[in-house]
């Protein structure tokens, strides 16, 4: 229960601060970008180092950066598909979600050494 109490102060506090971070940017789509997934990150981020240690939350970190990689190519490719408008968002969205997930998956074996 305190983990979660935790997280959501932290996660709260965090999601404020990028909320007026994009308020102030333009174009205003970027206001939900800098809201939920660095808050969210930085709260989990905070919560292993003082739980489990700087060491292990520095593994996880990267395992962060794999999946943020992962999901700029699953985005850049949905971009260009939506752009030629072949396909709708949902089937982009699906046919590109094992994209994501082999992506993010392939660098944490190959540069992560996990697996």
């Amino acid at each position: 229960m305190n983990d979660l109490l935790i997280r959501f102060l932290v996660g709260g506090a965090i999601v404020s601060l990028f909320a007026m971070l994009g308020d102030v940017l333009r174009p205003k789509s970027f206001a939900g970008l800098f809201a939920a997934a660095p808050s969210v990150a930085l709260a989990t981020v905070s919560l292993t180092i003082h739980k489990e240690g700087k060491a292990f939350a520095a593994l996880e970190a990267k395992t962060m950066i794999f999946g943020a990689l992962a999901f700029l190519l699953y985005a850049a490719l949905a971009s260009l598909i939506l752009r030629r408008g072949k396909l709708s968002a949902l089937s982009t969205a699906l046919v590109l979600m094992p994209v994501w997930f082999g992506v993010s998956f392939g660098l944490l074996a190959v540069v992560g050494g996990r697996f």
